[in-house]
């Protein structure tokens, strides 16, 4: 029951994107006058009492950079309650941002706000295109019991228009929002927008008008007397006559009171009077129960570099420079946690949904791709110098046998599971330092002179490895020595290509390559050749006893099939191929078939032309060749020349001009061609469990989306996407209420359609959009481009770099399996795909390191690696992990040590871990080490 006294809770607010339909520095501009303007208020009206600043606080950050001296103003209205900070560090896209990024956007944005004063223990999500299922979980282990957001219950669309359902998931703006594990927080939905208290009128007449209309509609989702009324929107200039607009209110409706509040006050009022049945939503808030317009799911597939980009950074500092660094502090180097911290925030300057999204106007991203390139700069830094003192601890003098020019190496695997790859890395020998004195071209031609292309690759048991050798030539060099001034030189420089067996799934294993002694390359030229297998092997106690044979059969069986013990695989005559599961029996066929069709929505969302046929590949001739034919790898290339509709016809042009909504204009392809050759190279390696693919091709098409597709061969209603810290269920079928004919959905790394025996996944590199057709062969279509010539939504901003013009790339894995009892064995394998190896070379030298190591053994059945680093708290190492089944499972570490669980804040939350610490299903778990993790 709703009392008759009502409470009207007005929060002042701007919604801020930092980029979005203008470029980052025109809305910067805008966002300093906007701060000055509110510290100005706050000066002037003593009734004026808070401000919320988006739940983010590189806002804050980006208003100190222009005015540092007004540091002290904010932290001192910050701690008088009037400005809460965080706590987020950006606005994120939650799905498509990693796991671990959207923890460190909430870690870091927890620490900036406990420097500015009062914290915002709020779970903020106004704008985010769809709510991951996993928020309430981490929001409690953040202490955070309370989120608001915008979508993902009920559609919101364009222009900030409500829309109205007669399947509405909770009656109420008020819910209980529950993750998979069953944690659960207050869920408030902004069931009439955050801007539904915008821009109150002063004078009596309008005002009336105004509130009768706004508190109605209030009212209406309201499970208790207590109102929340958005005083803001995007980039909402403060209002500075609110307390006159208030005392109006107050004069006009005695009986209601009006408060200018904040959300801690609103959420305190509200959860003293909560009723009993409030509706329980479980797991991700997508907006399924939608027409399906506005989901704005095909962001996802907008600029697709973009999502490229972004994977190959968080992948760099989360599980590679990361883990390394983590390594090398357990080995007494200082973890850099100011760098890795800038490093994170340069790459969340990108993560804003208008940002990741790739929705906002072309110079934004010619920003945001100098911001990528500045985060991975510092992540390779970070990575290689973490690598190289991990390399100088280990005793390479087992490679001393085999002369003083031996080279050692060392290949690290910090992707959390143990496996063997193919591995290809550029060595340099032969060194000849020299002055500003000295010739550089007579030191170049004495390396030629003295140095080769030929020897041997060895491991750390002086067993010969197969290997191709690519000699690069003479090559200039520098050292940038920590004692004293850059170090030049010239070097012999070889590529080696070769498969690193048995990694570890947290070490390295070492490696060396030995120059032939008297066979020097006569002419100098570049060449390329193949290290024998032979063993070499070794003096003394570094012997090699009984080494492992190392099979040098070629994987190609044919000219157009390849096969390894675990899978066979044919490219046909059309280019599609055909998988066989040796290990099920199953076969796959029609796997790889490009489709291309129109586009005349926008960058958010897709929407094919009327009357449009889909031009696809299956039954056109393809142009298949063996492209490499290793032991480790063999690699078929299939060439497919597409001539494809060159744009949309011109009516499309005058469509956007006049804005007709995307699903009324009735423009269709043009009837030019322009031609799109597509080059996807196959490789299958010795112990792969998945074929590995990647498809080049030269865009010069507009106003098209083109995707690959993968038949399952199985009708199931349900398939699973890889998620934030879950793999989803998801419904193959949409709701009765969907209406949008197409059905694409956000993947993190992969998606997976199985049956009880039986099961296709498809993992990705920064591919994730999907659609699981409904055609009865459970067919996965991954996006690979889509190309369109306007941002959408509220205005006409046309983005001609968003048609992706020139060169394309991408790259996926398809790994089948066994069907239920098997899937979880796969998507490891998905997990490992996008991580790559890393390598260090170093000299001939003792250490306290063997050659081959393990840092971290674990195990656990349906447990997912996610993330080691060091906390800033504590000191010490910290590794994530998260249950992905609903059954309870363990974590066992070997050797047994003395680990503690943590939160999400990597603050300790329990006793220590004994032999094996239970894991509930869909359980994120976090444990702390002291000391070393060896």
């Amino acid at each position: 029951m709703k009392a008759n006294k009502q409470t009207v809770h007005i929060i002042s607010h701007t919604h801020w994107d930092r980029e979005w339909y203008m470029p980052y520095e025109a809305h910067h501009v805008r966002l300093i006058e906007t701060m000055n303007t509110l510290l100005e208020t706050f000066e002037r009206d003593p009734d004026f009492r808070s401000f919320y600043l988006d739940g983010q606080t590189i806002v804050f950050e980006d208003y100190l950079q222009v005015h540092p001296e007004k540091k002290e103003r904010l932290q001192q209205l910050s701690r008088e309650g009037k400005l809460a900070a965080g706590p987020w560090y950006v606005l994120q896209d939650e799905f498509l941002t990693s796991s671990e990024a959207n923890i460190r956007n909430l870690q870091i944005g927890l620490r900036d706000a406990q420097e500015i004063g009062t914290v915002s223990k709020l779970g903020y999500f106004p704008d985010s295109f769809g709510n991951m299922g996993q928020a309430a979980q981490i929001l409690r282990q953040a202490g955070i019991r309370t989120a608001v957001f915008g979508r993902g219950v009920k559609a919101t669309g364009f222009n900030n228009q409500v829309g109205e359902s007669e399947h509405l998931e909770s009656p109420f703006s008020e819910l209980i929002w529950k993750s998979p594990d069953g944690s659960e927080v207050l869920g408030i939905l902004f069931a009439n927008w955050y801007n539904n208290g915008m821009e109150i009128p002063v004078g009596p007449a309008e005002a009336a008008v105004y509130w009768d209309q706004r508190l109605e509609r209030a009212s209406r989702y309201a499970s208790t007397p207590h109102l929340l009324l958005m005083n803001g929107c995007d980039h909402q200039p403060v209002q500075q006559n609110l307390s006159d607009a208030l005392r109006t209110a107050r004069e006009l409706y005695p009986e209601i009171e009006f408060l200018h509040s904040d959300y801690e006050s609103y959420i305190r009022s509200v959860g003293a009077e909560l009723p009993e049945a409030l509706s329980h939503i479980r797991g991700e808030l997508r907006g399924q129960r939608t027409d399906g317009w506005y989901s704005l799911v095909n962001t996802a597939s907008a600029r697709v570099w973009v999502k490229q980009l972004n994977q190959q950074a968080q992948t760099l500092l989360e599980k590679t420079a990361e883990p390394l660094a983590a390594i090398a502090h357990t080995l007494g180097s200082p973890y850099p946690h100011a760098l890795f911290r800038y490093a994170w925030k340069t790459l969340m300057q990108n993560h804003p949904h208008d940002s990741i999204c790739g929705c906002s106007v072309d110079e934004v991203y010619r920003e945001m791709n100098i911001r990528f390139a500045k985060s991975m700069e510092v992540g390779r830094n970070l990575a290689h110098s973490s690598a190289d003192y991990i390399a100088s601890r280990i005793d390479t003098s087992v490679f001393s046998a085999h002369g003083v020019n031996a080279v050692p190496f060392t290949v690290y695997n910090t992707s959390g599971y143990g496996e063997s790859r193919v591995v290809s890395l550029e060595l340099e020998w032969s060194h000849r330092y020299f002055k500003q004195s000295e010739s550089p071209v007579e030191i170049a031609e004495e390396v030629q002179r003295r140095s080769h292309a030929m020897g041997t690759l060895i491991d750390s048991d002086g067993k010969a490895l197969p290997a191709e050798i690519t000699d690069l030539g003479v090559r200039f060099g520098y050292d940038l020595p920590d004692d004293k001034f850059r170090q030049p030189y010239m070097a012999r420089a070889l590529r080696i290509t070769f498969e690193a067996e048995e990694l570890p799934g947290m070490g390295y294993r070492s490696f060396a390559w030995i120059p032939d002694d008297g066979a020097l390359a006569g002419n100098g030229t570049e060449g390329t050749g193949t290290s024998p297998g032979a063993s070499l092997g070794a003096a003394g106690a570094n012997k090699a006893s009984a080494p492992k044979e190392i099979s040098t059969a070629s994987l190609a069986v044919s000219a157009n099939t390849l096969e390894n013990a675990w899978l066979r695989v044919c490219a046909e005559t059309d280019g599609s191929l055909t998988l066989i599961d040796k290990r099920s029996g199953e076969t796959y066929a029609g796997l790889g078939v490009y489709e291309d069709v129109g586009d005349i929505g926008n960058e958010y969302i897709f929407y094919q032309p009327l009357q449009d046929t889909p031009i696809i590949t299956a039954g056109l001739p393809a142009e298949i060749t063996l492209v490499e034919d290793t032991p480790w790898r063999a690699t078929l290339e299939i060439v497919h020349h597409l001539p494809i509709p060159a744009a949309a016809d011109e009516r499309l042009a005058e469509e956007m001009r006049v804005m007709v909504p995307f699903n009324e204009r009735l423009a269709s392809r043009s009837a030019n061609t322009v031609p799109l050759k597509i080059v996807t190279r196959v490789s299958l390696e010795r112990s792969g469990k998945g074929v590995k693919v990647t498809a080049s091709f030269d865009n010069q098409a507009c106003d098209h989306r083109l995707r690959s597709l993968f038949p399952a061969g199985i009708d199931v209603g349900v398939h699973y996407a890889d998620s934030i810290f879950e793999v989803a269920e998801r419904q193959t079928v949409p709701a009765p209420e969907w209406k949008n004919p197409s059905y694409c959905h956000h993947m993190q790394t992969f998606v997976d359609v199985h049956g009880p025996n039986r099961g296709l996944v498809i993992a990705g590199k920064g591919l994730n959009e999907y659609e699981v057709l409904q055609d009865g062969q459970g067919t996965i279509a991954v996006t690979l481009l889509r190309s369109v010539g306007e941002l959408g939504d509220w205005g006409v901003f046309p983005t001609p770099e968003a048609q992706c013009l020139g060169p394309c790339k991408a790259e996926w894995m398809i790994i089948p399996h066994g069907g239920e009892a098997d899937r979880f064995e796969a998507y490891r394998e998905a997990y490992t795909f996008p991580v790559p190896a890393f390598t260090a070379a170093t000299g001939l030298h003792s250490g306290e390191l063997p050659p081959d190591e393990s840092f971290l053994q674990w195990s656990g059945e349906r447990l997912a690696f996610s993330s080691l680093k060091i906390a800033e708290s504590s000191g010490h190492p910290v590794i994530r992990w998260y249950n992905l089944s609903a059954e309870e499972t363990a974590l066992s570490l070997q050797p047994e040590a003395a680990a503690y669980v943590t939160d999400i804040l990597e603050e300790a939350t329990a006793a220590p871990v004994g032999a094996a610490l239970p894991v509930q299903g869909y359980k994120i778990v976090t444990v702390g080490i002291p000391g070393a993790i060896r």
